[in-house]
Parts: structure tokens; C-alpha cells; sequence
């Protein structure tokens, strides 16, 4: 099977069975049907080969960006002009999709970084809570039920062709943290690192943003 068969075949079988704290609700954008058909366009395009990849590990999915296109870090907006796959979708952008796609173009693009890159989440689903986006270790309950899902998801993925030597994960703090102490505990991959999160930087940092595309230039020259 191709890279793109096993992770179109994953973001369709994903399912949490674990009841969640009250109030949170799953965001779920591969039982869209739009959404999948824009994840078998892209993934089929980028990755329909069966090269090894390193894997970049994001939070879960923000209902602006990977929770609308189904792709991580991958608004409409940047779905459709550097990924150059049109779709229907309202055209907003979301920060960190903008900080993602500046990277992606400064490494050469979209077919370059792709190639050499798959970028995930500790997990592929994401949350809401009154109507926001929250993030699987907002609330220690979440975390903690979520363990299982989260595990078994890292697991399935592996097989695709991740290399695991080095892991890099999006996010210095809760993120890192949390991935840090999984991967001590399963011994999966022989680092972790951690790069500053793209909301960080387009929300604090904005002035640097060239700085940090460096760092993450640098970071990522694995």
C-alpha cells in the first residue's frame, strides 16, 4: 500500500470509544464527505508513494484548519493556493495554517516538504467545548481517557514509513511535555523535538516570523 492508502484508510477509522468529561464534543472532519474528498486529492498527490517520512506532531485539529479540510495545518485558503486543489470551502484563514504554509514555501514548497515530512497529531481528532476550540490537555480528565486513543493511534501510523529516529513536535510546553512522557514510557522514537508552536509565534511573535521559518529550516535539516 502507498503512504497515502494507509492514511486515508486511518483518518477513516478513527473513533474515540472512551467517554469524554461533559460538555465536549468530538471534531470529527473525516465523516465529512467533502473533507475526505479533499484528503484523497491531497494525500494522493503528495504522498502516493511509498517513501519513509519523518513525522511532525501538532495538538489536534482546530475546527479553522485541519478540522474543516481534514488535512493538519491546512486551511481552505492554503488548500487551494500552494497545495493547488481547489475546493468549495469558505475562504478563511487560519494562524497557524499561515505560519505552516510560509515555512512549507521557504523549504521548497509544497511537493518538497511533503515529501520528506508527514505531519500529524498526538491526536487526529480534536475538541470543542461551548463552541471553541479546546485542546486534548485543557482539561486533565480529557487527557486522561484519552490515553488509549491516543496510544493506539501514534501505533497504527508507525507502519506507514515514519522514521523513528527523530520526532518533532509543535508545541515547547503541554504539548511537548505530554509527548515526551509517551514516548519515555512506549520507546518509540529516539528523540523528541520540540519546535515552537505556529499560534505562538503568529499571536506573540509576529514581528520574528522569519526568524522562526529559519529555526524551523534549521530544526528540520534532518
Amino acid at each position: 500500500m502507498t503512504f497515502s492508502e494507509q492514511i486515508l484508510n486511518f483518518y477513516s477509522t478513527l473513533h474515540i470509544a472512551q467517554k469524554l468529561p461533559k460538555g465536549v464534543e468530538v471534531l470529527h472532519p473525516y465523516k465529512d464527505e467533502m473533507a475526505m474528498a479533499l484528503c484523497k486529492t491531497f494525500y494522493n498527490q503528495y504522498y502516493g508513494d511509498q517513501k519513509k517520512r519523518f513525522i511532525i506532531m501538532g495538538i489536534n485539529p482546530g475546527r479553522l484548519g485541519g478540522g474543516l479540510t481534514g488535512i493538519p495545518f491546512t486551511d481552505p485558503v492554503k488548500l487551494e493556493k500552494y497545495c493547488h486543489i481547489p475546493n468549495d470551502l469558505p475562504k478563511k484563514a487560519e494562524l497557524s495554517a499561515d505560519f505552516i504554509y510560509a515555512m512549507i514555501e521557504a523549504f521548497g514548497g509544497a511537493k518538497t516538504f511533503y515529501k520528506k515530512f508527514y505531519i500529524s497529531a498526538v491526536s487526529p481528532l480534536g475538541f470543542m467545548k461551548d463552541g471553541k476550540n479546546l485542546n486534548y490537555y485543557d482539561i486533565p480528565k480529557l487527557q486522561e481517557v484519552l490515553k488509549p486513543f491516543i496510544v493506539t493511534s501514534l501505533q497504527t501510523q508507525l507502519p506507514f514509513g515514519i522514521h523513528t529516529t527523530t520526532c518533532f513536535c509543535l508545541g515547547e510546553g503541554q504539548n511537548y511535555k505530554y509527548l515526551k512522557r509517551l514516548n519515555d514510557e512506549l520507546q518509540i522514537f529516539d528523540t523528541v523535538v520540540p519546535l515552537p508552536h505556529p499560534r505562538f509565534i503568529m499571536q506573540y511573535k509576529r514581528k520574528k516570523v522569519a526568524e522562526y521559518v529559519d529555526l524551523y529550516l534549521e530544526k528540520l535539516s534532518v
